[in-house]
């Protein structure tokens, strides 16, 4: 079975660091982007990061993103946070294909694990 495992959310003050991480399992995870996603309370949800082999891609100036291909994991390391990085963030999966990048809009997203609250604290 296919999981894609988001941990280590929880409460931070105003400019305090999170390190996400998202535990990936039954696909091939090199041949994949894992990407991460972000949705507040009453808004869309939005993408924040995704990673190949090939390119690291993060939206926001404070967040980072790695991966351990060996343990199939992928990270996110926010820094400097603020109260409007409060929502629920997902990681997800989708296929690294030739022609596509998964900062593109249109990327397909094929695997969603489940979410882990962020919640900053003014």
């Amino acid at each position: 079975d296919v999981q894609l495992q988001a941990s280590g959310g929880g409460l931070v003050q105003v400019g305090g660091s999170l390190r996400l991480s998202c535990a990936a399992s039954g696909f091939a995870f090199d041949d994949y982007a894992i990407g991460w996603f972000r949705q507040a309370p009453g808004k869309e949800r939005e993408g924040v990061s995704c990673i190949t082999l090939s390119d690291e891609i993060t939206y926001y100036a404070d967040f980072t993103i790695s991966s351990d291909y060996a343990k199939k994991m992928v990270y996110l390391q926010m820094n400097n946070l603020k109260p409007e990085d409060t929502a629920v963030y997902y990681c997800a999966a989708g296929p690294d294909l030739k022609y596509s990048n998964c900062y593109e809009s249109g990327f397909y997203w094929q695997y969603w694990g489940q979410g882990t609250l962020v919640t900053v604290s003014s």
